[in-house]
């Protein structure tokens, strides 16, 4: 059985040998796919081979940050006491724009904005020293994401 203090905390990513890569290149500032070199396939979630050819030479490349929200859900009641006061939010499914589909969070506005096949840009979150999450929030011409910046910055100068 769990404290009360165990249940108000949320839970947080534990990197494994796989997944490290991806951890490292979202605290400096990069959603990095996996891109197959033998057959060109890109991937995300990180894997040790290419779900396409089965092959092992993958290699790291920063996304865009730029994707379509092909699917959403708005979270009404919290799953567990730490997340009582996010209530409501957005998951997104969100395409991305090299292909391949994750799961996030929407940010920077109420949930009600989301739409489908609304264009979103990646934002990151810093949660502590090792752990930083990847957001989405509505796309801008006016901004962009930066592979290797955090957080969210504009084109204008």
């Amino acid at each position: 059985m769990i404290s009360a203090e165990e249940a108000s905390r949320k839970p947080l990513p534990a990197p494994d040998a796989d997944t490290v890569a991806f951890w490292r290149g979202l605290h400096d500032g990069k959603l990095l796919l996996q891109y197959c070199a033998d057959c060109g396939h890109v991937q995300y979630y990180q894997q040790a081979t290419c779900r396409a050819c089965g092959r092992e030479n993958l290699t790291h490349r920063a996304a865009s940050g730029r994707g379509k929200v092909h699917s959403f859900s708005v979270v009404h009641r919290a799953p567990g006491p730490a997340f009582k006061g996010d209530v409501p939010y957005a998951v997104l499914l969100v395409e991305l724009a090299e292909g391949p589909r994750m799961i996030s969070t929407f940010t920077g506005g109420p949930p009600d904005d989301v739409t489908f096949d609304m264009d979103v840009m990646l934002t990151l979150e810093r949660v502590n020293d090792d752990i930083t999450l990847p957001r989405f929030q509505k796309a801008s011409n006016e901004v962009r994401y930066q592979p290797g910046k955090l957080g969210i910055f504009s084109n204008k100068r």
